[in-house]
């Protein structure tokens, strides 16, 4: 999730552990290390641009970190405090520090980006997809009770909110899980064997899904919205034909670097990728797009033959049209 919900849930646990005397110092020792883990944003090459995105949400998500990301948060404020005359030992520091670390993984394993929970003892992208990378609503609930918690120097605001949250998140599951089905329905309907599906919420909400499966070849694209009641509407987009890198790219020697950088993006996309449909030197990962029932891809990597001994290029597009905009929205609302 972005940067700031990071550091508002991680502050909001610590706050909902402290005491009257230590509510600031727990709220801001918690915030503070939720936001260390994004610091995997930092490692980049100038010459290898995929890097980043082999390192964003590994190490430093994974649950063995924590203790020690906990540790490094500590000291540094263990130093802080005493220049400022803080009395707060290094026990209750670490505490609310290991409880901030430890939302930072698992908030981003309740998105569908894909976290490294379980690194290093497993390679796999863990990604729930049951919450959006972005929503207000979920950053609304634990920023109004941590503050409120602040202002009244009290753990109940905090654990309201916690718990709250926790609601959300079972909401999210349950409209992740309804999407699905309703997809999986529209799939038969259409004589169509599923053999890899996903649904992901849409940017700040829970209501308008993206849903991809692929049938023989072919990736189907679609805009799911799943109301108060009754089934998911479906909204039919586009289709892209799935991209194979023999078939495609026959001519391509397993030994270059391109070769071995689709391989890796292929790796993070977790194998959904289609050559971009208005630029077919551009490999996109077909998981994301602005508008959800698209086949233009949110992100991808420049298929250069020219320079296929150089790291390929990583290229975004997040430019949505008024006509897109409308679209959405439409969808959104649930029109026809």
């Amino acid at each position: 999730m972005d940067i700031l919900t990071h550091g508002l849930l991680g502050g909001t646990l610590a706050q909902s552990c402290s005491n009257k005397n230590e509510t600031r110092d727990a709220t801001t020792v918690g915030f503070i290390a939720a936001l260390l883990a994004d610091a995997d944003a930092l490692i980049r090459s100038t010459t290898d641009p995929l890097l980043t995105l082999e390192y964003h949400r590994q190490f430093t998500h994974s649950l063995i970190f924590i203790p020690v990301g906990a540790l490094l948060v500590s000291l540094v404020f263990l130093l802080v405090f005493k220049k400022l005359g803080n009395p707060l030992g290094f026990r209750r520091i670490y505490l609310y520090a290991f409880l901030g670390c430890a939302t930072s993984g698992a908030l981003d394993a309740c998105t569908s980006y894909g976290t490294h929970l379980l690194w290093p003892f497993t390679d796999e992208r863990i990604a729930w997809s049951i919450v959006p990378i972005f929503d207000p609503l979920f950053s609304l609930i634990v920023g109004a009770s941590l503050l409120v918690g602040l202002r009244l120097r009290k753990t109940l605001p905090a654990r309201i909110g916690l718990f709250l949250a926790a609601a959300y998140l079972c909401v999210g599951w349950l409209q992740h899980q309804r999407a699905e089905n309703a997809i999986h329905a529209a799939a038969q309907l259409r004589g169509h064997q599923a053999e890899r599906l996903t649904v992901k919420p849409t940017m700040g909400n829970l209501l308008l899904w993206r849903s991809i499966y692929r049938s023989g070849g072919i990736y189907y694209i679609d805009a799911v919205r799943v109301g108060a009641g009754g089934a998911g509407r479906i909204y039919p987009g586009t289709t892209v034909r799935a991209f194979d890198l023999r078939h495609d790219l026959p001519a391509l020697s397993t030994t270059s670097m391109l070769y071995e950088d689709i391989r890796r993006f292929e790796l993070f996309s977790s194998g959904y990728l289609a050559l971009h449909p208005g630029d077919l030197h551009l490999l996109g990962d077909v998981r994301y797009a602005m508008l959800p029932t698209s086949a233009r891809p949110l992100w991808g990597i420049r298929l250069d033959l020219q320079h296929a001994e150089v790291h390929a290029s990583f290229e975004t597009s997040r430019q949505m049209p008024r006509q897109e905009i409308d679209q959405f929205i439409a969808m959104l609302r649930g029109a026809n």
